[in-house]
C-alpha cells in the first residue's frame, strides 16, 4: 500500500484537541515584551489568559514585529520617557520603512501559511486579537501623529492584505491591556461556545 494512500484513510488530528485556535498578540501573553513604560502587567494579560485558558481553544502568539525588527528598547534606550503616544508614533514610522516594512511583509505571510495549515485540516480559527493604540498589532486604533487614532497598526494592516490575497476572512479585535473588562467583553465572543 502506497504511503499516500495510508495517508488518506487516516483521520488525521483526532485525539483530543479540540481544533479551535486563536491568535493573539504576542504582549498579550507577555507584556515583558512590550515598549518600556507601557506595560499594564507584569507577565501576561491574566483576564484574557484566564478567559481562553478557560475555554477549548489553542491559543497562538503571533510573533512582535517591533521585538523583532527594533529591538526590546525598540532603538531608543529613553523611549520610556517619553510620552506613549510620541513614542508609538515614532515607532509607527521606523516600522513603516525599510527594512523593517520587508520584515513585517515576511512575518503577515508566515502568519498566513500558519493559518491556511490549519484551515488546510479543519481547524476553526476563532480570531486575530489585536492591541488597539499599538503602532504595530493596533487593529481599530492605531499611534501617529503623537495621537491615537482610528486606522490598523503596520503590521495588522499589512497581514489584512496578506489574508485578502489569500481569499482568507479571520474576525480581527483589537483590545486595550489597561481595559481588562472591555478586553474580556470584545474576546469572549470569539472564545465561547465552542462548537463541537
Amino acid at each position: 500500500m502506497s504511503r499516500s494512500k495510508r495517508k488518506s484513510e487516516w483521520a488525521l488530528f483526532n485525539d483530543a484537541r479540540s481544533k479551535a485556535v486563536v491568535f493573539v498578540a504576542y504582549c498579550i501573553l507577555n507584556q515583558n515584551s512590550i515598549s518600556d513604560g507601557t506595560a499594564s502587567y507584569p507577565g501576561s494579560i491574566q483576564e484574557l489568559l484566564e478567559l481562553v485558558c478557560g475555554s477549548d481553544v489553542g491559543i497562538v502568539q503571533m510573533s512582535c514585529p517591533e521585538l523583532v525588527c527594533l529591538g526590546l528598547d525598540r532603538g531608543n534606550i529613553d523611549g520610556g520617557r517619553y510620552p506613549v503616544l510620541e513614542e508609538n508614533t515614532r515607532i509607527h514610522k521606523l516600522m513603516s520603512q525599510s527594512p523593517a516594512a520587508g520584515t513585517i511583509r515576511q512575518l503577515a505571510q508566515q502568519l498566513v501559511l500558519q493559518i491556511s495549515e490549519y484551515r488546510n485540516h479543519g481547524f476553526d480559527i476563532r480570531g486575530i486579537v489585536g492591541v488597539n493604540r499599538s503602532p504595530t498589532c493596533g487593529v481599530d486604533t492605531t499611534s501617529r501623529n503623537s495621537q491615537e487614532v482610528v486606522g490598523k497598526g503596520v503590521f495588522i494592516e499589512v497581514l489584512r492584505k496578506e489574508l485578502e490575497k489569500h481569499n482568507i476572512h479571520v474576525e480581527t479585535v483589537g483590545i486595550k491591556a489597561f481595559e481588562p473588562e472591555k478586553a474580556v467583553k470584545t474576546v469572549k465572543p470569539l472564545i465561547w461556545p465552542i462548537a463541537k
